[in-house]
């Protein structure tokens, strides 16, 4: 596209009001991906998404909307502050692990980091976990049904998405997530001889 800006514009306002707020679009041709988000770390406020906008507008605009609100809804899922066990955890230990060091406790301080460390290390491991990208594909076919598409649609055009961005990119064929990901798709759309009920 030789201006993207209404591109931009455009997928800023398809997206729900809550990603607005942080989600940046940026244009990025030296990237290889179609679309990609780097995975946001807890100190970062924006959080973008490069789209190579010359390989983007060969994709019909059905599939990158559902492309664009999966991507911003798997961006959004990504939750470092958010109360539970273990975000508690983590705040005792480098807490007691920063008292400990003040009084000359090297063992406590010691105790208290390693506390510290595997809380952050599981909130880590529950921001990558399989499920989060299945999480993310249902949260975008819930939002593009709020867009007047049918969660049957949505699920089909995200499914073509996924495929059309692979053979864009020239890749051999699709990981295992996306596999994992094509297969949940297929039952949601009615595609599969398995219905949404059987899915892994």
């Amino acid at each position: 596209m030789a201006n993207p800006e209404p591109e931009i514009l455009r997928l800023l306002d398809l997206l729900p009001a809550s990603a607005r707020m942080t989600v940046k679009i940026v244009g990025r041709s030296d990237r290889p991906q179609v679309l990609a988000a780097d995975f946001p770390l807890p100190w970062q406020r924006d959080r973008p998404i490069y789209i190579n906008f010359e390989l983007w507008r060969r994709i019909p605009r059905p599939q990158r909307d559902l492309l664009m609100l999966r991507q911003s809804c798997w961006l959004m899922s990504v939750r470092w502050f958010e109360p539970n066990w273990y975000q508690g955890s983590l705040l005792l230990g480098a807490a007691s692990a920063a008292w400990q060091i003040s009084q000359g406790d090297g063992l406590g301080a010691v105790a208290s980091g390693g506390l510290a460390g595997l809380a952050g290390w599981q909130i880590w491991r529950n921001n990558q976990r399989d499920e989060r990208e299945l999480e993310a594909d249902r949260d975008a076919i819930g939002v593009a049904a709020r867009r007047g598409y049918s969660e049957s649609e949505a699920a089909r055009l995200l499914l073509e998405g996924i495929e059309t961005v692979a053979q864009l990119e020239r890749r051999p064929g699709l990981d295992f997530i996306e596999l994992l990901r094509c297969q949940r798709l297929r039952a949601i759309a009615g595609l599969s001889p398995l219905g949404a009920t059987h899915e892994p």
